[in-house]
């Protein structure tokens, strides 16, 4: 398998993760997502993914897209250790908060979006850092509700089994520490951060463990 990565991608750092809690070998290939005017858009990775996004997860041959396709197929193909639980219920909650960061929060946080405020629409730093600072908040505050209101305890988002919506919360977390957003008025997501960050499998996915990572 060889997963086309950016080191600072959340995207790609949730699959990452995955790949490392399921053990999978795996090559990665380098998209850079800034150098060069963005290397996601040069004709060789778009005749690859024609989104021009990471991640993409070559498999015998074949072209997988989208985070998320990305961790429910590695789930299926790969299900030890399973990081959806098999209660119905449990799995479409872990779902939602994968969905709620994947599908609200990042993509209104991401580079192209960022990179869109401060270039066409004019605004400045600071205009582009209260954007970032305003969804993150939005989505952080909802997140931690959500989390309390399950009524499951433990180490991680769903009890103290990592899941899939672990996973995706994470990436975002280390961003909105990376933009220094405000973390202490979300006790529950702190603490969930902290205890997956002592897990091998989270330690060498982070960016700074990326052999692309800018030092």
């Amino acid at each position: 398998m060889n997963l086309y990565s950016y080191f600072r991608s959340s995207a790609s750092y949730r699959v990452r993760i995955t790949m490392n809690l399921k053990q999978l070998d795996y090559e990665t290939t380098a998209i850079h997502l800034v150098r060069e005017g963005g290397q996601q858009y040069q004709l060789f990775f778009k005749s690859i993914n024609p989104q021009a996004l990471v991640p993409v997860l070559e498999v015998d041959g074949q072209i997988l897209t989208q985070s998320l396709a990305i961790l429910e197929y590695l789930e299926e193909q790969y299900p030890s250790p399973h990081l959806l639980p098999s209660a119905p219920i449990l799995r479409a909650k872990v779902r939602a908060v994968m969905l709620s960061v994947a599908c609200e929060i990042h993509p209104l946080c991401n580079l192209r979006v960022l990179q869109r405020l401060t270039g066409l629409m004019t605004q400045s730093e600071e205009e582009k850092m209260n954007w970032y600072h305003h969804w993150i908040k939005v989505g952080f505050e909802a997140l931690e509700e959500t989390l309390k209101q399950s009524g499951l305890e433990g180490k991680y988002c769903f009890g103290d089994q990592v899941t899939l919506a672990d996973v995706c919360l994470i990436p975002q977390i280390y961003n909105a520490i990376r933009f220094n957003c405000p973390m202490e008025r979300y006790p529950r997501l702190t603490q969930i951060n902290e205890n997956c960050l002592q897990l091998p499998a989270f330690q060498q996915a982070a960016p700074e463990a990326q052999p692309d990572a800018i030092t």
